[in-house]
Order: C-alpha cells, then structure tokens, then sequence
C-alpha cells in the first residue's frame, strides 16, 4: 500500500473502517474524475479500524428469505433453503428496534435514513465485491429439522470483519482511491477569509516507515508535520473507546480499566480536534458506549487480530452468570441475544473485580458457538460435579464459592418446567420467585459435566459523536447552528443514534448508510461531479434513498 503523500486532492476521507470506505468508495464512484485519498493515522497492519474486528453483521430491512439470496454466497442447496425459517424484517420492525433498544432517544431523522437506505446501501456494498453470507452460525438455531434465524438479524460478511476490510480496499483501489498509512490528523485547516471558515485541508503527522513512502517529505526528520488541502474532508476515525483517560471522563469510574476490544487506534482525537477547530456540535449519549462480554484474558488495550471477534462470549442466555462472590446480577434472558450483547459489557463492569463467570451445563453446552468458546480460544473451567466446578472457578478468581453452589441451587429449584425450550425464540421457560429473574431458556444446571469461562467488559465503541445533517452527513456548528463547509462525519464519529444500547448490527450498517451519504454529497459539491455514475445507475431507483 505504499504511495506518495499528496499535498493536495479533492476528498480527504479520515479512517480506514467500513464507514471511511464507504464514503470513498462512494465519492470515487460519483465523480470518478475526482482524487480521492483516505488515509489513517494506524500502521497498514492495522488498517480496517473496528471494523476488521466485528463478526461483519449488517441489520437490514428485507422481504424475507427471498429477498436476500441475491446477495449471499452460502446457499446453493434447495434442501436447506426450504428449511429455513425467516421472519420478514420491515422498516417498521427496524424502527421499532432502534426505538426500544434506545429507549425513544435516537435521532428520529437519523434512525430515518438508516432503516430507509439499509437494503438498498447493502446491496451497494455488494455490487461492489463485499460478500455476504447467511449468518448460520451466529443468528439461526436449527430446532426440529427448522433453521430458525432470530433477533431480526441475517446477514454477515464472509470471513467476518477481516474479509469486509479485505473486500473494502480492493474495492476502493479499483477505484482509484489512494490509501496512506501512519499519518494523524493535527488540525483542521480552514479558511477564514471566505466569511464561513470552511475546511479547506488538514495538518497531519506522519510516522515516516515502511507502509508509506517519505520520498516527498519536506526536509527535516522523520515525522515532519504536512499539510494537505483538500475540497472536502469526512471524518471517520471513530469514537474514544481505546482511551482510557476520555473513558474514565465520559463513561464513568471504572471504564479506564474496560479491556479495549477493536483498534488501539480510535483514542478520540479527531472529535476534541472538529471541537475545537471548528466548533463542531456534540451530541448523543457521551457516557454510553456499546461493550460486550469479554474473555478476561484476552490482551487489555487492544484486540488480537488473529483472534478478533473471537474473544466475545455472548453465550450468556443459555445458562446463567456469576460475579465473583458468586451472585446472579442479571437476567441472561431478557430478550434474544443481539439485542442485549452491547450491554451487558457494563453491567460485569460493575460487579466485583469487573469480572464474571458464565456458567452451562451438558444440556446447553453444545448450543455455545464453537468459535467463541473452543478451547484454543477461551480457558475452560470444567467439573464433573458444581463442586468441582466450583473449585475451578476459585482457581480462576471466585471468591464466594459457598455463596456460588447455593446460587445453583437456588437457580435450579426457581425453573419452571412446562414450556418447550427453543433458543430461537423467546420461549418463556423462566424462573420464579428469584430477586433477579431468567425470563427466557431458564433450564436447570444439574447435568455433568459443568462448564464455566471467566469474562469482563470489553468496549467496542462509543455513543457520543458530533451532529450532522441526516441527508448529507455535514457537520454541524455549534456556533452557528449551519452547517460547517467541506466537513463531514461518518460512522462511529456520527452521534445521535444509539443510546445505552443498540439492535446488534446497526453499527455497521449505519457506517455504510451516512457514508455512502457523505461520499456522494463530497463528490457533488465539487461542482464537476456527474449527476450519477454507471454503477449507481445500474442500481436503480431504490438505490438512492432520497428516490
């Protein structure tokens, strides 16, 4: 990926994610006479920001089954279509979701434009060479010969977050979009003597080495500081997730030790810079954030790129979990999976030491995801009894042993029998009579061998972002109450969205929806940009979500 450093171009993209490509992609295709450089401030080792570490779910409206084999690679028997069992998702079900999940604080013009453009951007994306796939392994269960798929949720890119990095820059290189590693942003250049200190560049810093060629560096050493002008620039360098500090300041006590899930690289510069260069507009849920169920021993200020996704544990809602003094602290059976998993990071954050045990028996242990909680992956605690179980857990960090067994034990006596089990849907089998209740998949843990894996709170994005046109992603002033000129903002930069929680694959549909936004409204406002390009048209109608 090595290329010169330009001192000028017409779009300046800020990040090199999924919604950073997005809006690259876009722009190049609206004008494709127009330059276009993305450029990040990690190594090329480390390009696809958080997007690289997602298990690649993009939540979409759709028509059912039918709808979405056009899109998908993994089905080509008629045997297994016919087995499948797929609800319709519609624009209102989406809505609905995003208002329930955020308690009715999403932006309604932003949860708008995402639920409206989510099909038609996801068939853009794969137009473009991004595969997806039927999400077998994280959003369906096989019950009674059915492959059910629950939560709203279906699609998944091949090969995860890696492959839909993969697949956006070769997409974005076919496209001529330059990509430049090892260069952070210091400042917004603007230009005051228009009367509308519109951006017009940025000063960056760039880490001369072996991912980016230094060849038109201006004299001096290493890691000069150069500028370069731009027509436009689109922020999307993420949130402050892997900043301790701004965690600890936003999020509350205790986040600075939150084990950092994606990039080490989104530390919240790009936000204080818009802020205090151009008086961009806060808004959103600044002391909320989207954190999982995390493996305690995965690394603490970084993910692991070989192992990505794969730390998550998110196997809570078949069987129960403890703190360390050995209490249940939450109901694992709220509601279906991927509409609680980007919570209940804070909710273990909270307990004792900030850990957990999840605990299963011989019934349910085969319903765990195997890339989530083979052995390779994650440390088993087993035991041919509770009390061995127990003793593994204490060698793990469990305090309360005793406090542990009658924990079981009173778990085991409060479920319910009477309903059929089915992790497919939400199948009432409860509890009763407990002060924190199992409200769905509540079966006894009585069955050898017991299982258990120690977890903590992994953060994966923050809430909070900046405020911005919903139809053109254009950031907004503080100061002015307008629109700041040739600035946009994408992806988990964009705030207003999400709230304390979130449906589970809006986050990266909503990167696509306002990059792709953001791209095409760059490129326009060049002024030479072609009303639409032969892709977009090929498209159709339903391609542009203002049509």
């Amino acid at each position: 990926m090595s290329t010169s450093i330009p001192s000028s171009c017409d779009i300046l993209v800020i990040g090199s994610g999924n919604a950073g490509f997005s809006a690259a992609l876009s722009a190049a295709q609206t004008n494709p006479e127009a330059d276009i450089v993305l450029i990040d401030k990690c190594p090329s080792t480390w390009a696809g920001g958080n997007s690289y570490f997602t298990a690649g779910a993009f939540r979409t409206v759709h028509n059912g089954l039918p709808d979405l084999l056009p899109l998908v690679n993994n089905l080509d028997s008629p045997e297994k279509a016919n087995r499948i069992d797929m609800p319709i998702y519609s624009e209102a079900n989406f809505t609905h979701d995003l208002n329930r999940m955020t308690n009715g604080r999403t932006d309604p013009a932003l949860a708008k434009i995402l639920v409206q453009d989510s099909r038609s951007t996801i068939a853009w994306l794969a137009q473009n060479g991004v595969r997806f796939q039927l999400s077998f392994n994280r959003q369906a269960y096989e019950v009674d010969n059915r492959i059910k798929f629950w939560g709203g949720l279906a699609l998944k890119t091949e090969d995860g977050g890696k492959g839909l990095v993969e697949d956006h820059i070769r997409a974005a290189k076919k496209n001529g979009v330059k990509i430049l590693f090892d260069m952070a942003v210091t400042k917004l250049l603007t230009d005051s003597s228009s009367g509308t200190d519109a951006v017009i560049g940025v000063e960056v810093h760039h880490r001369a080495n072996s991912s980016t060629s230094a060849s038109n560096l201006p004299p001096g050493p290493k890691g000069a500081k150069l500028t370069i002008r731009a027509r436009s620039v689109i922020l999307a360098a993420g949130g402050f997730e892997a900043n301790p500090q701004l965690r600890a300041q936003y999020l509350g006590p205790g986040w600075d030790a939150a084990r950092v899930r994606g990039t080490p690289y989104n530390t919240g510069d790009l936000l204080q810079i818009a802020q205090r260069d151009v008086a961009a507009k806060a808004v959103g849920n600044w002391s909320g954030c989207h954190s999982v169920a995390w493996d305690a021993d995965a690394p603490a200020h970084g993910g692991d790129r070989g192992v990505s996704n794969e730390f998550t544990k998110s196997g809570y809602p078949l069987g129960i979990m403890v703190n360390r003094d050995g209490e249940r602290f939450v109901d694992e059976g709220s509601d279906m999976r991927n509409y609680t998993y980007a919570m209940i990071g804070r909710r273990i954050l909270a307990q004792p030491g900030q850990v957990a045990f999840q605990v299963w028996d011989a019934r349910t242990t085969g319903w765990l995801r195997e890339e989530e909680y083979r052995a390779s992956v994650t440390r088993h605690l087993v035991g041919n009894s509770v009390e061995e179980l127990a003793d593994r857990c204490v060698e793990a960090g469990l305090t309360g042993r005793e406090r542990f067994l009658d924990t079981l034990a009173e778990y085991n006596a409060a479920v319910r029998p009477g309903k059929k089990w089915d992790p497919a849907v939400k199948d009432g089998v409860s509890t009763a009579g407990l002060v924190v209740p199992k409200s769905n998949w509540a079966l006894p843990i009585d069955r050898a061998p017991f299982l258990a894996v120690k977890v903590t709170s992994g953060i994966t994005f923050t809430f909070g972002g900046l405020a911005v046109n919903p139809e053109t992603a254009a950031v907004v002033s503080e100061t002015t109450g307008r629109e700041v000129p040739g600035l946009y903002c994408v992806g988990e930069m964009l705030g207003g969205l999400f709230h304390d929680n979130y449906p589970g694959g809006s986050g990266l549909t909503s990167g696509a929806v306002f990059g792709r936004r953001a791209g095409r409204a760059a490129a326009m406002s060049l002024g030479t940009a072609r009303t639409v390009s032969r892709l977009e048209r090929a498209c159709g109608q339903n391609c542009d979500g203002n049509d």
